[in-house]
């Protein structure tokens, strides 16, 4: 999921192999001064992301939190303050694409957080005309035709299972629809001559299928008939609309790049790398194509000469996250955030002609020195049977083996979801106020191959389960952890961990924060939103049917276990969760104070999967530390190791 921070059930289809040997624990980092920040400081920070270049290219439209609310701003790329084109005060809007040929934007936004996105135009008046009405239908933007004359939008109006393909004129958004998906495809790309749609469908969270939509002949071709588990994904179409890009991992544990060519029908790889391929794209004009790549959880561009298929120099690249790498529409420049984990995200444009990178945007907080923040290290332990689990470790500076900090499993949403590099807000603000944070990767995340990504395939509330309690005995195993006052957090699938945690090894971590986290798979997986048909029976296979394997999920499910549950709890719920909605934080909730433990509960009434607003952010982040330094930091009984 992109927007809410760092949460996701909707990441279900990402892939993972365990590398390497187990690693000695990491060199303790000399012990310096430093100084802690408030959750005021820490939120004073900006949030910035999306880039798409005005037609002059003066400009990059972009994203902002800077008001506490994302809205859209034009960021001149000479340099000085952007331009604010919304001021939503309520719901948070995001930039999507400026028009090619005038100052028009497109941008979305939901409805508190109820993922029900609307596409908008801001016209040459400043004024907006909702391009998609109507209510409890989602829309996206689908990109732009190969001439500029029209762009392509999909909508689930029709039917709220399903995605239709609409072609909107860029100058009367007239529309026509170009596919009705009646048969539960994903749209991936639509070719620059209008031609082509290449289609994804998912058979499981780990296999998957393309397809090839002629929309002169109307007729559907299936590319990819395969033997046994591989996961196939349309990527782009190439400018000239000679072939259809495609991710694949058949044949081998690692997502590579191939091509599928419209005139012959042969495919051939591109592009193979020992780590997964995460995109590949074309510049407008098709000079370059650019590669993003999960490299050990960080993201590594790869930039080529798309006739020649040469490597092109890039600008050195901070090392974290690199995001929404642009190419301008005369090919000269390339816009680009990145992070790294003691940096939040900044926007960036490069000249090709010049050789100049120009950062755009300052985003820290002033009142915070860089220097206070920690870098995270990728470490690596064995787990129960061996399998080594890939983790980002945060380390306080002020934790040494004199002044033992206490410690928390961080497990990110998904279940096929992966902690990454980059600036998390969040984690550095406990690790700030000294709490050592693992950020595991446990089996089932994507990033690290195949093999890894469907080992926890039908075991959820077991085998990543005894990960996170490996982690706690590595933790253990620090010199600088408090081995007596170890927690576990996590949102959204990483909030079902920490609940299947307290209730399924209800000894073994002494607090937990559950984020949007599901409680009871059985009703979970029946009300997921309609327009997750297209994915809904992989999420079947991947844990299970309710009609099929009730009783299978409700061994898994922590609310028909609650009474096991020994430990302080905190949760935090979005009211308009679509995804896990309230009644699985409620009943959690009721069912573990009946027990006599501690639970804190805070709803967000305009909130849906995750954060979006700052003043919920700030409430959710003081609360979570005011919780650990009550149960964790020192008063909680030890767990039993």
């Amino acid at each position: 999921m992109k927007r809410p921070v760092a949460l996701g059930l909707a990441a279900l289809l990402l892939p993972a192999l365990a590398l390497a040997a187990q690693q000695e624990p990491p060199v303790q980092a000399p012990q310096r001064p430093s100084r802690q920040y408030s959750i005021e400081q820490f939120m004073a920070t900006t949030r910035v992301e999306d880039a798409s270049f005005s037609p002059d290219e003066q400009s990059v439209l972009l994203s902002s939190n800077e008001t506490g609310v994302f809205n859209v701003y034009a960021q001149p790329t000479a340099g000085g303050r952007p331009t604010a084109l919304t001021r939503s005060r309520t719901d948070s809007t995001y930039a999507v694409a400026w028009f090619p040929r005038d100052a028009r934007v497109l941008y979305t936004r939901d409805q508190g957080g109820n993922e029900n996105n609307h596409l908008y135009v801001r016209g040459l008046d400043g004024k907006e005309k909702d391009l998609t009405p109507g209510k409890k239908l989602k829309a996206e933007f689908a990109g732009w035709s190969g001439d500029d004359s029209a762009f392509y939008v999909t909508t689930n109006e029709r039917d709220p299972r399903y995605f239709d393909l609409y072609r909107y004129d860029a100058k009367s958004y007239a529309r026509t629809r170009v596919y009705e998906n009646t048969q539960g495809f994903d749209i991936g790309d639509v070719s620059a001559d209008g031609k082509w749609v290449g289609l994804n469908k998912s058979n499981t969270t780990a296999d998957s299928d393309i397809h090839l939509y002629n929309t002169e002949t109307k007729q559907t071709k299936h590319l990819s008939p395969h033997q046994g588990v591989a996961s196939y994904t349309v990527s782009s179409f190439d400018p000239e609309s000679h072939a259809l890009y495609f991710l694949t991992n058949d044949g081998g544990e690692f997502t590579r790049v191939a091509r599928y060519v419209l005139a012959t029908g042969a495919i051939e790889d591109v592009e193979r790398t020992d780590w997964d391929v995460m995109y590949t794209v074309f510049s407008k004009r098709g000079k370059y194509r650019i590669t993003a790549i999960d490299q050990d959880a960080r993201t590594v561009i790869k930039l080529y000469d798309a006739k020649t298929n040469q490597p092109v120099a890039l600008p050195a690249l901070p090392e974290g996250d690199v995001t929404s790498v642009v190419i301008s529409p005369s090919e000269q420049r390339m816009a680009f955030y990145a992070s790294s984990d003691s940096s939040p995200s900044n926007l960036y444009v490069h000249d090709f002609t010049s050789g100049k990178t120009t950062r755009l945007t300052d985003t820290l907080s002033k009142q915070i020195d860089p220097e206070d923040l920690v870098d995270a290290e990728v470490v690596r332990f064995p787990s129960f049977d061996g399998m080594q689990i890939p983790n980002l470790l945060f380390k306080p500076h002020q934790a040494s083996a004199q002044a033992k900090a206490p410690a928390l499993v961080w497990v990110h949403g998904g279940p096929g979801g992966q902690t990454r590099k980059g600036y998390n807000a969040f984690m550095q603000y406990l690790v700030n106020h000294g709490y050592v944070v693992l950020g595991i990767n446990n089996r089932g995340s994507s990033g690290y191959g195949k093999s890894f990504f469907t080992a926890d395939d039908g075991k959820h509330g077991k085998e990543p389960l005894w990960d996170c309690v490996a982690a706690k005995k590595y933790l253990q195993s620090l010199p600088y952890v408090d081995a007596e006052h170890i927690g576990i957090i996590g949102g959204s699938y990483g909030g079902y961990m920490t609940l299947a945690a307290l209730a399924f090894q209800p000894d073994v971590f002494n607090v937990g924060v559950d984020i949007f986290g599901v409680s009871n798979w059985l009703r979970t997986l029946e009300s997921v939103p309609p327009y997750w048909a297209s994915f809904r029976q992989a999420l079947y296979q991947e844990i299970g049917d309710p009609k099929v394997d009730a009783e299978k999920l409700r061994a898994a499910s922590p609310l028909f276990h609650a009474e096991k549950i020994q430990r302080p709890l905190l949760v935090l719920q979005g009211k308009n969760d679509p995804r896990v909605i309230k009644p699985e934080s409620d009943e959690i909730v009721q069912a573990v104070k009946k027990n006599g433990v501690p639970v804190e509960y805070i709803v967000f009434p305009d909130e849906g999967h995750g954060f979006t607003k700052k003043k919920n952010e700030l409430r959710a982040y003081s609360a979570t530390l005011a919780f650990l330094d009550k149960y964790l930091r020192a008063q909680a009984p030890p767990a039993n190791n």
